[in-house]
Formats: structure tokens, sequence, C-alpha cells
């Protein structure tokens, strides 16, 4: 109520304040002729005005805005990757019993287009993933994803991520995760239904994962030439991967 308030006395002040100048203008010049000329052009203007700012001028600001933003995300995405992303990637990848019917196409090289993303985007849609629960190392997850958590939890808190609900679902997946393997004592002697549940939170957050990891490779090769160089080298899907230059 106090902000409308405010508004209301402001526009009040200015109609007067418009007023009191026109009168000043008549007692000066004692034409009202030309008083009415320039009133009516300037209304006749404000149409024009309103399409100019609102539609084309604002628009275009939210856009640049969006994309500012949008450029800050893509820095927290790649924190996430380099701190506990892509070592994720590798050891629930390995868990996977159908990763060698799509490792090829995930090496992705500095010849790729735009269009050789979606390719991949859109047969990864349509993919079956799995989890072999008995591949994964639980106590070893256990221990990264607790060691990462505080810094989970900071992303998280990021305001920005708003702006990417995909992302967003990743890191509520992964935390999920955390949480539930963190809540268990013994991994080792857990009843097969308990390791069936524990395989759908692991399959969630690898699916989030592959996903959002080709849109980061995509946005790194489309403008950070030298960070996608160092991603291709450390590609968790490609066995011969190396940071080493060769």
């Amino acid at each position: 109520m106090t902000f409308r308030r405010w508004q209301i006395v402001l526009g009040l002040s200015l109609v007067v304040l418009s007023a009191v100048l026109y009168f000043f203008h008549y007692t000066v010049f004692h034409d009202a002729h030309h008083i009415f000329i320039y009133m009516v052009g300037d209304v006749a203007f404000v149409p024009i005005e309103v399409l100019l700012v609102t539609l084309i001028i604002h628009s275009l600001l939210v856009r640049r805005e969006k994309r500012i933003v949008l450029e800050k995300l893509n820095m927290v995405i790649g924190t996430f990757f380099s701190e506990a992303g892509t070592g994720l990637l590798v050891s629930l990848s390995d868990a996977d019993p159908g990763l060698d019917s799509i490792r090829k196409k995930m090496i992705v090289s500095n010849d790729w287009s735009d269009k050789e993303f979606e390719v991949v985007s859109r047969h990864l849609r349509s993919y079956d993933y799995g989890i072999d629960i008995t591949k994964v190392d639980l106590e070893n997850l256990r221990n990264f994803l607790i060691t990462k958590r505080d810094f989970m939890v900071r992303l998280l808190e990021n305001p920005a991520l708003l702006e990417h609900e995909t992302f967003t679902d990743l890191l509520r997946a992964v935390f999920h995760l955390t949480e539930e393997v963190r809540s268990r004592g013994d991994l080792a002697g857990l009843p097969d239904s308990d390791y069936k549940h524990l395989a759908g939170d692991i399959r969630r957050a690898y699916v989030l994962l592959v996903s959002e990891w080709l849109d980061y490779m995509k946005h790194l090769k489309n403008h950070y030439p030298y960070l996608f160089s160092l991603a291709m080298r450390t590609n968790p899907f490609d066995q011969e991967a190396s940071p080493i230059v060769k």
C-alpha cells in the first residue's frame, strides 16, 4: 500500500506541475493556440513512445539481461562439472550396462556443429539408461558425495538457478542421492529392494547429468574454445582421454 500511495502522489504532483507550467506559459505569452498545438502533438506522440520504450527498448534490455544471467549460470554449471559433475559422471557411467552403445556418440570433437549436438541429444532422449547396482562402489560414492555436499548446497542457494530448470533438477537429484546414501550405515548388507531403490536414485541423477553435460559441451564449443579443448581431453566417456596435449 505504501508503494501505491507513493506512486499516486508522484503522479498527481507531475500533473499539477505540468498544469502550472502551462499556466505560466499562457500568463507570459497569452497564446492558448500554441499551447494546445504542442499539447496535442505531444499526446499524439505518446503511443509511438510507448511502442519504442515498452515493446522495443524494454524487450532488448530484457533479452540482454537474460543473456548476462545465463552466462553467469553457465559459469556456475562449469564450476559444478569441474568440482563434482565430471567425476560423478565417470563413476555412474561405468555402471551403465549399455554404455558401449552410446560411447562413440559422446566423444565430442571440435568439428561438431549445433546440428550434431541436437542429433546426439535426440538420440539420448530415446536411450534406455540403466544402472547395474553391483558395479557401483556405494561406499566410495557416498564418501565422494558427502565431501561435495556443502558445495552443492551453496549452488542451490544461487538465485540464478531459477533461470535454468534442468540444472536445478540435476542438483536436486544429486543432492537427494547424497542424502540417501548418507542416511544408511552399512551399504554392503542391504536388502535387494533397497538396492533397487538406490539404483533408481542413481539412474535419475545419471540421466540428468548426461543431458546437462552435453548441453554444457555445446556451450563451451560455441563460446569458449580453450575450455572446450580441456573438456574434450577429459571427456568422461572417452576411455583414452588424457589432459596431456599430444
